[in-house]
């Protein structure tokens, strides 16, 4: 009775390896994901490899510095102002984040965290295009800003000034990447046990210093990849400066679309971008640093 399971098990052939099994899950995992790694190579790595490429050539193709020394000659004052626009944006977002978030996880009117948490969102649907038109109508000398103010008595007309330069950057900057960072952040925090907070509250801390000392240390990985995010994305963002602020010193995105709009200037533009990716790079390292540490410590 063994002689036909013989048979058969002779007919089916030798069973199929491991490493083989392994390899064909290998090849469909590759066929996968290659959509995207063809999508990420063609839109993001071919442009910043000719991006770089661009910044060293001339206009006949020639190996040369000149693009990068007139962009450091004509620009290092932009340069400077976009660090300090992006880093003040950085930092008030993470603040109004972290007090946001923490109310609304921690807080104890009922009405108002339901109020806060409708309201708070609203920029994030908003494009940045959009955002930097609306504050032209707010910040503007003759802008809502300041017929609020003079109406409620709280300035004299003559005191009214347009807040269209540095500031208005900023404050719109803060305005649309603060409900990102705060919907990462409210997440984190809400994923916490509470008995550590109750605990705090009932030894005698304020609900400020349980946020402070209690709650923000366990998130504050969460906080470094939304104001990380942000200052990449605000790096990137054209229409606002332009918009709100297009005089000198400006920041380095409107300085990209001058070279090339105006003068056809490639090899200065590309070197700017150059710059920019820099400071984004920089902004990497440092999240990266810290994910690092912190896994150290944790293992």
């Amino acid at each position: 009775m063994l002689e036909p399971s013989r048979e058969a098990a002779t007919e089916a052939g030798p069973p199929s390896s491991p490493a083989a099994g392994t390899g064909r899950q290998s090849a469909i995992g590759l066929l996968l994901v290659a959509p995207a790694l063809a999508i990420i190579a063609v839109f993001f790595a071919l442009p910043l490899g000719l991006s770089v490429v661009g910044a060293f050539r001339d206009r006949d193709g020639a190996p040369t510095l000149a693009n990068v020394a007139k962009a450091w000659e004509l620009y290092f004052t932009d340069f400077v102002f976009t660090v300090g626009i992006v880093l003040l944006s950085s930092l008030l977002i993470a603040a109004l984040s972290i007090a946001i978030a923490g109310y609304l996880t921690h807080g104890g009117q009922p009405r108002l965290v339901a109020a806060l948490r409708w309201l708070y969102r609203w920029p994030l649907f908003i494009p940045f295009i959009v955002t930097a038109q609306l504050m032209r109508g707010f910040l503007a000398k003759n802008g809502t800003l300041n017929h609020v103010l003079i109406g409620s008595g709280l300035i004299e007309p003559i005191a009214a000034q347009s807040l269209l330069d540095w500031r208005g950057i900023v404050i719109a900057f803060v305005w649309k990447q603060t409900p990102f960072v705060t919907l990462l952040l409210a997440g984190a925090m809400a994923s916490l046990d509470r008995q550590h907070v109750e605990a705090a509250r009932n030894l005698g801390a304020s609900r400020l210093r349980a946020l402070l000392e209690i709650v923000l240390p366990q998130v504050q990985g969460t906080l470094l990849v939304g104001v990380v995010l942000s200052f990449v994305t605000m790096l990137s963002v054209l229409s606002v400066p332009m918009m709100i602020n297009p005089n000198s010193p400006t920041m380095i995105t409107v300085d990209i679309a001058y070279r090339i709009n105006t003068h056809a200037d490639y090899g200065v533009a590309n070197a700017l971008c150059l710059a920019s990716l820099a400071l984004a790079a920089a902004g990497a390292w440092f999240y990266l640093r810290h994910a690092v540490g912190r896994a150290e410590r944790t293992a």
